[in-house]
């Protein structure tokens, strides 16, 4: 067995063991918590009418089983495992009997589109400005934009949401300010429907893009800045090699190795949501789907996109590390 298929397996070892830890714990949080959903179930039930208390009770052994409550705390947390490997999270309590995964899959695709292309953007953007910042360090426009973008970064993402709300909803109203779509649109698939929903995601990308190139920036520019004294880019310089090339070739390909990292760590975090970018925008994301959840008491929603977000990010660890050493000749897997 060669090293690096040894370095994977240990590897994909501490992926299993993050996810097992990281799921049990939120098992152990949600069903611990006082709210009972059984009996949230029914009371919302008899207020709409008196029932018959055989019924009630039939009805209370029948919602315990199908939210996997029988038993002691650990019956119902090997049940939950043994229902999560088929991918039964089990139904929703505040949409009976709509399953939690179906409700996560309407919501997810709308988180995965705006996480991924405004982190996208924000990498290219923000390590674009960091290499010319850092490697043209006297240019007046360049110190400009990047003192620009680092007075943004301490600013909380849902304060610059509710100014470009402002700004764009009400003292310049050229943009949507809620929603995926406009309402009672069709929702076939066309050209417009497409545009629709683009015009809708530029603000909560907006804010989520001009706080975080800031992040980038810095840490690119540093990286530019310690490696444009190394020996191998002074002879460039010395030996005539156009700027550009040193840049482009020499110095930003070096610095992105452990970019690259960040940004894999970033792409892993989408399925976390940007909560409060999405209720500020009232986006049908999964942050937005969370708090509702919460809000509701449904805690076996709350609970599968918890498990959810555990599993994107230690996947994206387990192919940071494993990739690595592919990316990085230095990176050792012995």
């Amino acid at each position: 067995m060669t090293p690096y298929l040894i370095f994977v397996l240990k590897r994909f070892g501490q992926f299993l063991l993050v996810v097992f830890l990281g799921v049990s714990i939120t098992f152990f949080v949600t069903h611990l918590t006082p709210i009972d959903p059984v009996e949230e179930s029914i009371g919302a039930i008899t207020q709409m009418g008196q029932s018959d208390p055989n019924a009630i009770e039939l009805m209370r052994q029948s919602l315990r089983e199908l939210y996997g409550m029988e038993g002691s705390i650990w019956q119902q947390y090997l049940h939950f495992w043994l229902r999560l490997a088929t991918g039964d999270l089990g139904p929703s309590l505040s949409a009976f009997p709509t399953p939690v995964s179906t409700i996560i899959l309407r919501s997810l695709p709308w988180t995965i589109g705006l996480m991924t292309v405004s982190t996208l953007i924000t990498f290219v953007l923000g390590n674009a400005l960091g290499a010319l910042a850092g490697y043209y360090r006297k240019n007046m426009v360049l110190k400009a934009v990047s003192l620009v973008c680092i007075a943004l970064l301490p600013i909380p993402y849902y304060i610059l949401a509710f100014v470009l709300l402002i700004l764009f909803g009400y003292l310049w109203p050229v943009l949507p300010i809620n929603g995926g779509y406009e309402m009672n649109a069709n929702l076939d698939l066309s050209f417009a429907l497409v545009l629709d929903i683009l015009e809708h995601s530029i603000l909560p990308a907006l804010s989520l893009i001009l706080v975080g190139a800031g992040s980038w920036l810095i840490g690119m520019r540093a990286l530019v800045s310690n490696i444009i004294t190394d020996d191998y880019v002074v002879f460039a310089e010395l030996g005539g090699v156009p700027k550009r090339k040193i840049l482009r070739s020499y110095i930003a390909r070096n610095a992105m190795v452990p970019q690259f990292t960040g940004l894999a760590m970033s792409l892993g975090a989408i399925f976390n949501g940007t909560v409060i970018t999405e209720i500020v925008f009232g986006y049908p994301g999964i942050g937005n789907l969370l708090i509702s959840a919460v809000h509701a008491g449904d805690y076996s929603l709350v609970l599968g996109l918890s498990a959810l977000s555990i599993v994107g990010v230690a996947a994206a660890v387990f192919i940071i590390d494993i990739l690595s050493p592919l990316i990085d000749p230095r990176i050792k897997v012995e």
